[in-house]
């Protein structure tokens, strides 16, 4: 079943207006290789960085940029840490889906008196560059919403951090911003995290897929989708459902131990020449059967791409109203098979391709059936 609600396009009566995505920061055990990493591979810019040489002692982060989409790659200084506890269970992941808004202290007290646990009280960052305002909540597994109120600063990210230059040349692959984040929770635990975001955050249910439309022969999976008022913040929310054999879900939460963000979807400009050089630059994406292209067309209709730069480039297509999309899912961007990138663009539609779901998942599979774990 696949239910589609519409989305009002004024925030004037939200409760909690978000403007987009501050930044995704995630705890690794190295963060200035996975910073060489971003920068080698995806074309990221180091634009900051925090650590011993600017005054703080107990980790290092580095701030990386393009376009719109921003990482913090944060490791701890310190064995005994909360952060070197989170890594040693979760290995590299998500700690913090970062939001932007204009008031940090209104978001952090209106999410909290409808239900949401506490993380960070409001709490107010100074330096030569102005002021910032950063509270936080609770989500699902160990993952944090920050609230980050950044009208009154003009540093280069937030106090504690210093402006830095690449120590290489970069360049982008065509970025735009971050399109979706997708948690992996628990079975069972699904609606519960809906109902959060729901009630807690004011979301709307946009979409729902359940386990006859993501599953194969040997696994399911069940996923609702919830967006703030405005659409500038989409989570789909996913948990296993029953079939003969593991999900990708199970493996995950076995992996990670517990729920997590799962993938990050960037939108970018030409998404055959953002993978084109993203695969030049040794970064792998799951593999489609060549036969999954020999009646897209008949499926999706007319595009103005090449069917055969897409099977080229093992690039989905799938059509909604709205019109079609491209899309491809990178293999796991560590060692664990957790936390993974989708590269999407959008030709008008408003879906998460649907239509593409049984060849991804059945490409999971593969992978899986590699590692073990199927």
């Amino acid at each position: 079943m696949e239910t589609l609600t519409a989305q009002e396009n004024s925030t004037a009566v939200d409760f909690l207006p978000l403007n987009g995505t501050d930044h995704v920061e995630f705890y690794v055990g190295n963060a200035k290789q996975s910073a060489y990493y971003y920068q080698k591979a995806w074309g990221y810019k180091l634009v900051a960085y925090a650590g011993p040489e600017t005054g703080v002692r107990d980790r290092a982060s580095y701030v990386l940029e393009q376009s719109k989409v921003r990482l913090v790659l944060t490791t701890s200084l310190d064995p005994a840490s909360d952060i070197s506890q989170h890594h040693m269970l979760h290995g590299d992941g998500v700690k913090f889906l970062s939001i932007w808004v204009d008031d940090a202290t209104k978001s952090f007290e209106e999410t909290v008196k409808r239900g949401a646990v506490p993380f960070m009280e409001p709490t107010r960052f100074e330096d030569e560059h102005g002021y910032v305002v950063i509270s936080a909540i609770k989500t699902y597994g160990e993952t944090v919403h920050k609230f980050v109120e950044r009208s009154n600063y003009n540093g280069v990210f937030l106090p504690g951090y210093k402006a830095v230059t690449n120590a290489m040349a970069v360049e982008p692959v065509g970025l735009k911003h971050i399109d979706h984040c997708v948690g992996n929770v628990e079975l069972g635990r699904m609606d519960e995290w809906v109902k959060f975001y729901e009630d807690v955050m004011g979301f709307q249910l946009l979409l729902t897929f359940d386990d006859k439309d993501i599953s194969t022969e040997y696994s399911a999976l069940m996923s609702k989708v919830v967006s703030n008022g405005n659409g500038y913040i989409k989570f789909p929310i996913n948990e296993p459902a029953e079939g003969k054999k593991k999900s990708q879900i199970e493996e995950y939460i076995d992996f990670y131990k517990g729920a997590g963000v799962q993938h990050i979807a960037i939108e970018v400009h030409n998404i055959l020449d953002t993978v084109g050089e993203l695969r030049n630059r040794g970064v792998e994406f799951l593999y489609v059967p060549e036969n999954y292209y020999d009646d897209v067309l008949d499926r999706v209709g007319d595009i103005e791409e090449s069917i055969e730069d897409l099977k080229a480039l093992n690039i989905l297509v799938d059509r909604d109203e709205s019109g079609y999309l491209l899309q491809i899912f990178t293999k796991p961007v560590e060692d664990r098979p957790t936390v993974f990138y989708e590269i999407i663009q959008r030709k008008g539609a408003k879906s998460f391709g649907k239509g593409n779901f049984k060849a991804l998942f059945e490409s999971i599979e593969r992978e899986q059936e590699i590692r073990g774990n199927l």
